[in-house]
């Protein structure tokens, strides 16, 4: 027995191995193209993304090539009667399964624990990879394009000599809704990361704003905050992008905050009737209270969920393996694509749009936070049907 098991884990391991590296290169690939190509980064800038990217590339590689792995080898191995061979030797299939299950198990922790370091310090690195790089972004997009542009700052030049931008216009939109726009004769960028800010030097311009114009012939110095000019936010304040250890923390700030919102509401309503204002104790008066008080709620109901969701995508491997198994030694086909997709196609149908249906009725707070395992449980019971055939047949 024990040589069975290494010989289904050898088999597995094998694939699923070889399958992860490749998969998990194409993914890496993909992401760094993405943010090259959104941020105008440089050579040594997706070198640096690289650490960071390859755990968000993993968390979506492991559990499709954790079913590959099963599909293939189990299609193989029905294939060639090795499944007939132990039953008429009298062992039970579940032998060639259980170390399968085993290694889904194992697997899915890890994929756990991906699905935590990617969200968590692979995002938080890649935004500091970045915001760090954002001067040199800035110049390189300059140098190619003469322009740079985000939702808050605009800039366009002539040409770039070294650091020295020539004849720039430089556009901020301003809190106001007014833009400011200063033309310079020249300028020169600085980031100071500490700080946060780009620090922008102009000389010999003019500054328009609104009917407001004025020149400066000497030297000018703006600092321009670093949200402003990187197209990725310098943090983050998104559920999604919580560490698991600090979920029960942010729980507990979230409904302090809650809390204090109620209390306003309340506070105002009740100097309203006592000072005989009423128009201050009706629901209108505290509209915008309530609203931010509805934000607060969704992000309490976020926060509550996410590590529900977290645990149940990762232990979609446990189930695809529950799944796999069974069906690729009933189809018997030593074809591992055909096994995959025959396999694969059933789960797309059924596991994704149920495990994303409960994920967004979870986040509205409609649905308790345990309704994102809806898939995974139909999962399990599918799969327990197939290998109840399995082991009768």
């Amino acid at each position: 027995m024990k040589i069975l098991t290494r010989y289904v884990l050898w088999d597995l391991l094998r694939v699923f191995l070889v399958a992860l590296s490749a998969l998990t290169l194409f993914m890496l690939v993909v992401g760094l193209v993405k943010e090259a190509q959104q941020q105008g980064l440089g050579l040594l800038q997706i070198l640096a993304l690289v650490p960071y990217v390859l755990p968000e590339a993993m968390r979506f590689a492991v559990p499709g090539t954790m079913l590959f792995a099963v599909a293939s080898v189990f299609g193989r191995m029905s294939a060639a009667n090795e499944v007939t061979a132990l039953k008429a030797a009298g062992i039970n299939p579940m032998a060639l399964v259980w170390p399968a299950l085993a290694l889904g198990l194992v697997v899915s922790f890890v994929s756990v624990w991906l699905n935590d370091v990617a969200v968590s310090w692979g995002r938080d690195g890649v935004r500091r990879v970045v915001v760090s790089s954002v001067e040199q972004i800035i110049y390189g997009r300059l140098r190619q394009q003469r322009s740079y542009a985000t939702a808050q700052v605009s800039i366009n030049v002539k040409g770039v000599e070294g650091d020295r931008l020539i004849r720039p216009t430089l556009t901020f939109q301003a809190e106001s809704g007014t833009p400011a726009t200063v033309s310079a004769a020249e300028a020169r960028l600085a980031a100071n990361p500490d700080g946060g800010t780009l620090v922008v030097t102009l000389r010999d311009g003019t500054l328009h704003m609104g009917d407001y114009t004025a020149s400066f012939p000497d030297t000018i110095v703006r600092e321009v905050p670093l949200d402003a000019v990187s197209r990725k936010e310098t943090s983050s304040n998104s559920p999604s992008e919580i560490a698991m250890a600090d979920f029960a923390e942010a729980r507990l700030r979230q409904v302090v905050k809650i809390d204090q919102v109620e209390q306003v509401i309340a506070g105002k309503a009740a100097i309203g009737l006592v000072t005989g204002r009423i128009e201050h104790a009706i629901p209108s008066f505290t509209m915008s209270d309530r609203e931010l008080l509805r934000q607060e709620r969704n992000r309490l109901f976020r926060i509550v969920m996410e590590p529900w969701r977290r645990w149940a995508n990762g232990f979609s491997c446990l189930c695809f393996v529950l799944v796999g198994a069974p069906m690729a030694i009933r189809m018997r086909n030593a074809d591992f694509l055909t096994s995959f997709f025959l396999c694969f196609l059933p789960i797309l149908v059924v596991y994704y749009p149920v495990f994303m249906l409960g994920v967004d009725q979870a986040k509205r707070g409609v649905v308790p936070p345990v309704a994102v395992w809806l898939g995974n449980v139909l999962v399990v019971l599918w799969g327990w049907w197939l290998l109840r055939q399995v082991v009768r047949r």
